[in-house]
């Protein structure tokens, strides 16, 4: 596998990456299921990016041992699963470490005439990054467990005619399971989530202070200066505030907005530009749309 620092390797299909694993021809074309004691990773690999044009879901039982992802590394000491959707760049990282579990590869054509197929870009845990895994309780190990002992038994059938449907089931049940974890996990890590809402409002109140320098603060610097994926923090947003990133930038403008029209002597024009808008008309839609009144209207409820 060569690649170079702009260019990433990219496995057009599991066939070539089971080679590259050293593993078995895989028993279907478009899925294969490997367990982690059997995976060999090549030396000249070691610190090379690479792409899968498939999606891959990693249940690592007993993990012990850090993975590299991008920049940094997780921790992975609980055991709990990862995912990938097809293009998402990987780092190849080897270290002494020791794990139990399967690592599931299936390609986006196996689902296609599938109603999974339209709607598994509903599952937001396949945009998170790695060191946003889904750590499992020793029960939700167990029921994880499962779902992936049927996958294998399942390809260890001969393949009928019922063989794809029974598969792209467990797929989605398995998928199912890990949208309901997934909730679980934002109810129970709720005081880490708290902290960075904390961090969070800190950050845009100063950066609504300086709008007029650095404009309209929007998702992906949130989720940047949070150190998250930006769909990672639209679900913790959504569990604590029932809102969305944007929802949330757009609630607490609003409420600037309104400080500014109640408090201050500036002209509607002048607000706008200090809260970062660059045209004073897209802050008079927006006030219009979330305040059901104009600013002018609301300033002049004050007066």
């Amino acid at each position: 596998m060569k690649t170079t620092a702009e260019q990433p390797y990219i496995f057009e299909n599991i066939s070539d990456l089971m080679r590259r694993l050293e593993q078995p021809k895989p028993l279907h074309p478009l899925v294969a299921l490997v367990r982690y004691g059997s995976i060999k990773v090549n030396v000249a690999d070691v610190g090379q990016r690479f792409a899968l044009n498939f999606y891959k879901i990693s249940f690592k039982i007993d993990f012990k041992g850090q993975v590299r992802y991008g920049q940094g590394y997780y921790d992975f000491e609980e055991g709990g699963l990862a995912f990938l959707a097809p293009n998402q760049i990987v780092t190849a990282y080897e270290q002494e470490k020791t794990y139990e579990g399967y690592t599931f590869f299936f390609h986006p054509d196996f689902i296609r005439n599938y109603p999974l197929g339209k709607r598994i870009h509903t599952y937001g845990f396949f945009s998170y990054a790695v060191s946003e895994a889904l750590f499992l309780s020793e029960k939700e190990k167990f029921v994880i467990a499962s779902v992936f002992n049927h996958i294998a038994l399942e390809l260890e059938n001969n393949i009928d005619q019922f063989s794809q449907d029974v598969m792209v089931s467990q797929i989605e049940l398995l998928l199912n399971y890990s949208n309901r974890f997934y909730h679980r996990q934002f109810i129970t890590r709720k005081t880490l989530h708290n902290e960075w809402l904390e961090q969070m409002n800190s950050y845009l109140a100063e950066r609504l202070d300086n709008a007029v320098l650095s404009g309209l603060p929007n998702a992906q610097e949130l989720a940047d200066y949070l150190k998250v994926s930006p769909r990672y923090l639209t679900d913790m947003l959504k569990t604590l505030t029932g809102q969305n990133t944007q929802q949330y930038i757009h609630t607490l403008l609003m409420e600037k907005a309104k400080d500014m029209l109640s408090l201050s002597q500036l002209n509607i024009s002048e607000i706008a530009y200090k809260l970062g808008f660059e045209h004073p008309q897209s802050f008079h839609k927006l006030f219009k749309q979330k305040m059901g009144m104009s600013p002018v209207a609301f300033r002049q409820s004050f007066e």
